[in-house]
Order: C-alpha cells, then sequence, then structure tokens
C-alpha cells in the first residue's frame, strides 16, 4: 500500500472503461448482441461513466491537459449520453417512439473533430500505444458517425466494430502497461515513445 500524499495516475482505470465500451460497441455493431442487450449496455456505459469522470477531474488536476479533457468528454458523451440512449432506444423499440436517432451522428461529427485534433497531442507527449489507440478510435468514430448520420450505408457497422475492438485491446494493453511498469519499477509491457519529437 502506497504511503504517498499525492494521488496517483487514475489512467489506467479510465483505459478500462474504455476498453468495456468499445467491447460494448463492437458487439452491438457486429451484431453478436441483439437489440435485447440495449439495457445491460446501457449500464456498463453508465458505469464507465463514473471512471472517466473522476479520471478526468483527476487528470486535470494534474495538470495533464489532453487527457483529463478527453477523459471529461468521454465520460459525458461516450458514456453517459450512450448509457442513457440505449435505453431511449431499447424502449423506443418497444413502444414504437418515432425517434430520428441520426441527431447522433451529428454529436459524433463533433467528437470525430475534436479527436483528430486531439490524436496529434497525442502523437506529441504520449506513448506509441496510445497513439496507435487513438488512430483506431479515430477511424472507428468516423464510421459510427457516418453511418448515424445516415451518409454511410449500415453495411459498414462491421468496419466500426473492429476498430472499435482494436482500440479496446490497446487500452487493455496500455491501461496494464501503466500498472505493471509502475508496479515493478521497469518495462515489463513496452508502450513506445511518441511518434513526434
Amino acid at each position: 500500500m502506497s504511503q504517498s500524499k499525492e494521488w496517483a495516475n487514475p489512467a489506467p482505470a479510465g483505459l478500462v472503461a474504455l476498453a468495456v465500451a468499445c467491447f460494448i460497441f463492437y458487439a452491438l455493431l457486429s451484431g453478436t448482441v441483439k437489440p435485447g442487450a440495449l439495457p445491460l449496455l446501457g449500464c456498463w456505459l453508465i458505469g464507465g461513466f463514473v471512471v472517466q469522470l473522476v479520471v478526468g477531474i483527476l487528470e486535470l488536476k494534474e495538470g495533464a491537459l489532453t487527457g483529463g479533457n478527453v477523459f471529461l468528454f468521454f465520460s459525458a458523451f461516450f458514456m453517459l449520453v450512450g448509457g442513457m440512449e440505449m435505453f431511449i432506444k431499447f424502449f423506443a423499440g418497444i413502444y414504437g417512439w418515432p425517434i430520428d436517432a441520426t441527431i447522433d451522428g451529428w454529436a459524433w461529427l463533433v467528437l470525430l473533430i475534436i479527436l483528430t485534433f486531439y490524436t496529434f497531442a497525442y502523437f506529441k507527449q504520449s506513448a506509441l500505444v496510445m497513439s496507435i489507440l487513438l488512430v483506431l478510435l479515430d477511424i472507428g468514430v468516423f464510421f459510427v458517425t457516418f453511418i448515424d448520420i445516415g451518409w454511410m450505408s449500415p453495411a459498414y457497422k462491421p468496419f466500426a466494430a473492429y476498430f472499435l475492438l482494436a482500440t479496446g485491446v490497446c487500452g487493455i494493453y496500455m491501461s496494464s502497461a501503466i500498472i505493471l511498469n509502475a508496479a515493478f519499477g521497469k518495462t515489463v509491457l513496452p508502450v513506445g515513445k511518441p511518434i513526434l519529437k
């Protein structure tokens, strides 16, 4: 048990929450689970909201401008809004509510643009694995955005699914690397150097 009075890096927990969300979206977009799973998926995303909100606030407290802001807006839009929407879409399907889900694509478009710009900050400040994670996430969000807006056929859902699954795998690896490398005081799982100097 640590005797330090400083807060530890919360990013590993945030990466676990991201991985859970990516695996959930993989299952949904790939057709591995049926729409009847939406309320359960929503519960997992709302749990991820709690984790990522805490991580975002603590990262900002530590001075991590990029990571703190990404975790903060992911906690709200990727997790909380995503979780609540699972419930709304489930009940809309049951009761025939006339919702226009293309509005999601317009919101995702903002997230796609922001993530694309923020990815360059990760290239400069973060390990190679984290940069790869962001590129995979950007591509996955690209497909989700344009499918949801209606500018791309739903036939592209498997592309979104696999890029999000790969993002989740990178999140698991990066989270594990941070924890194991810190615990052993050496590189157990290599993460590489930033792409940009």
